[in-house]
């Protein structure tokens, strides 16, 4: 893997596959780069496809205190190794990355975002104030499996597999980086959609979610379609939460190729 330093002099780990317009993928809660390596593949024949560990995951560093800030300039460093203007693809946690880091300013002409766990409603501001505050204690007790625990129960997982999971050699790993689920939680924010922010993206978007995910998955990406000014929602037919590379990489090839063909016309 390559490395560039972020602004805090931290240094992230990024890989390249394939030739073509330049895509970022930003993984979510516990992923690294290798996590990507299937979608990158299937994208590589048409697109220079970039994957990378974020702060305090596989090969890259974990410098200081976390911060948004933090996070938004290691991704503009991965964009500025990418050498051009680039395009991102943001999965779960690493879709409301991608989404800030626009809203802060990071040149991205195409965005593609597949279901950013933002918890709208009393409800789930609620649920996710209480996840918050068991986490942090979790962690600081040192509790690292538990933390994994709490956040896969929250995404669903059953508590037989997790079980499973427990025994099996990759439950290390992420205990690993059980400490990032906490860098996760805070760029959510109290969990809902931060409308009036993300007003200001300009960016081309498409708000991906599957057919068989949740209702408030659902809700929620059409909330935030709604909040992006240039934005249209996809439903994936048949997927969920744990979308199938297969099933995704031919929708974001037609919408950045289509969306590349566009912008060229335009400039």
């Amino acid at each position: 893997m390559d490395k560039i330093l972020s602004g805090d002099g931290t240094s992230i780990a990024y890989r390249r596959h394939g030739d073509g317009p330049p895509v970022i993928l930003v993984g979510g809660a516990l992923s690294t780069a290798t996590d990507g390596a299937s979608l990158a593949a299937l994208l590589a024949p048409r697109f220079t496809v970039v994957t990378y560990d974020r702060r305090g995951r596989g090969a890259s560093g974990d410098g200081g205190p976390y911060t948004l800030r933090r996070e938004i300039e290691d991704l503009a460093a991965v964009a500025a190794a990418a050498g051009e203007r680039v395009s991102l693809f943001g999965m779960l946690s690493g879709g409301a990355l991608a989404l800030e880091a626009a809203a802060a300013g990071l040149p991205v002409d195409l965005l593609a975002v597949y279901e950013p766990p933002y918890t709208p409603g009393a409800a789930g501001l609620l649920y996710k104030s209480r996840c918050t505050a068991l986490l942090h204690r979790l962690l600081a007790s040192g509790d690292r499996g538990g933390a994994v625990e709490l956040y896969l129960t929250g995404t669903g997982v059953a508590e037989e597999t997790i079980a499973r999971m427990r025994r099996a050699p990759l439950w290390a790993g992420l205990e690993a980086v059980a400490h990032t689920l906490a860098y996760d939680d805070a760029l959510l924010g109290d969990g809902s959609v931060p409308a009036a922010r993300f007003a200001s993206v300009s960016a081309r978007t498409l708000v991906a979610t599957g057919g068989f995910s949740t209702a408030s998955a659902r809700e929620t990406a059409l909330t935030l379609a709604a909040a992006l000014p240039r934005a249209r929602h996809r439903t994936l037919t048949g997927q969920t939460r744990d979308v199938a590379p297969q099933a995704i990489a031919p929708v974001l090839a037609e919408f950045f190729a289509r969306s590349c063909s566009f912008l060229r016309a335009a400039s």
